[in-house]
């Protein structure tokens, strides 16, 4: 029997991202030098007082049976804490916080808890694979709507409720967006809770990149809202802020139906991440949180030397507001080759790796997801491949148009 067979593999398509990836290992199993602007993977240590908890719980000997599924208290006591703290949001760590293996985990427990077959959600395109396929893979029908946060969004949102059947009934936004990096403001929640509450849909809101904020902008929450928690659930992530993104710590936060249900299911899915790691995690939120700023701080230089450097190469890429990437349209003259071929062609002659638009979404196709994870060096350096790689495809760069 093949693969193709089985009802939910039929559903997903070739991840047209590992595609790029795979040409990435080849090439640097050849030797050759990639400068990696593909996978929002950090490259920043995390602080050194959470590796150092991590080893003195790893060390003692109760410390290795199973684990709580909805996470260890003190986790979900601290996450409360830095709810109160960064947002003013009071949440009650026994019914309002599920600790998840990652925000990504932790959308497709939530997709298999509230999902029925049939179901329509609406989800953004482009978009985070996991906002589609988490409720793919639970059998719900995905309904597209842009990330763009302006009257077309909500306009969509009418058209979406009026002319589909059945109508949809869950909401996933991500702001700061992966991939466009675009954000919103408390106005814009405000006007999305009354929608959702008006047309009963509920919102979950994937707020990874809550800390990854420039220009002196903090991000919001959803929750900030008053009565919020009526209607929305949020994901947050130790992945980004604490450059943490290999232990697999996230946190579901906000209604209490949702996480009572998401809770329900994870407790027959897993028995929670490895206590050492929690207890680490909670040293993280507790702790100094000086990290925080500098990490922002250096994703902030970061976005300045890549968004000059590119465009003295020829390279015109739109300064994000927050995240870790950068959402690149295509070079006007290159826009024939489509996404997926422009970051083949950037691999293999520049050694420079991206994520191709299409990958998140037929809107995401004609631009590409360019991640802040290498050194301001390496970024220049990137800037000097695509230059040359562009001027070999006969694209006219800054020096060569004033000459």
């Amino acid at each position: 029997m093949s693969d193709d067979e089985f009802y939910r593999i039929k559903r997903l398509p070739p991840y047209v991202i590992a595609e790029v990836n795979a040409m990435r290992a080849q090439a640097r199993s050849g030797g050759e030098d990639i400068i990696d602007l593909g996978m929002g993977n950090p490259d920043l240590p995390p602080p050194e007082h959470v590796i150092e908890k991590l080893c003195e719980v790893a060390r003692k000997p109760d410390a290795h049976g199973y684990s709580q599924s909805k996470g260890i208290p003190g986790l979900r006591r601290a996450q409360a804490n830095y709810y109160g703290r960064r947002f003013g949001v009071d949440i009650d760590p026994e019914t309002e916080v599920v600790v998840t293996m990652g925000s990504k985990e932790g959308l497709a427990s939530l997709a298999t808890a509230i999902t029925a077959p049939g179901d329509v959600v609406l989800a953004p395109n482009p978009s985070y694979p996991i906002h589609t396929f988490g409720f793919i893979i639970a059998g719900a029908t995905i309904r597209a709507v842009p990330t763009t946060p302006d009257d077309a969004y909500f306009e969509s949102l009418e058209r979406a409720m009026a002319f589909t059947v059945p109508r949809p009934s869950i909401l996933v936004v991500n702001y700061p967006s992966n991939p466009t990096a675009e954000a919103v403001d408390l106005p814009f929640y405000e006007r999305l809770v009354a929608w959702a509450k008006e047309n009963e849909v509920w919102i979950i809101s994937d707020l990874a990149y809550s800390e990854l904020y420039y220009d002196g902008n903090p991000t919001p929450s959803i929750l900030q809202v008053k009565g919020a928690k009526d209607v929305a659930i949020e994901f947050t992530s130790l992945s980004k802020t604490y450059s943490m993104a290999g232990w697999r710590i996230g946190f579901a936060v906000g209604n209490k139906k949702l996480i009572a249900a998401m809770t329900r299911v994870k407790s027959y899915l897993d028995y929670g991440a490895f206590t050492p790691v929690q207890a680490a995690a909670c040293a993280a939120l507790n702790g100094p949180q000086d990290i925080v700023e500098r990490n922002r701080q250096l994703y902030h230089k970061r976005r300045d030397v890549m968004v000059e450097s590119f465009a003295r190469a020829g390279w015109d890429i739109p300064s994000p507001k927050a995240s870790m990437f950068a959402w690149a349209p295509l070079p006007p003259a290159l826009q024939h080759l489509g996404s997926l071929e422009f970051s083949k062609q950037l691999l293999t002659h520049a050694h420079v790796a991206v994520a191709p638009g299409v990958g998140y979404g037929e809107n995401g196709e004609g631009f590409v997801r360019i991640a802040m994870v290498e050194n301001e060096q390496r970024l220049r350096q990137a800037a000097r491949n695509v230059k040359r790689y562009l001027t070999s495809m006969g694209v006219n760069t800054p020096s060569q148009s004033a000459g």
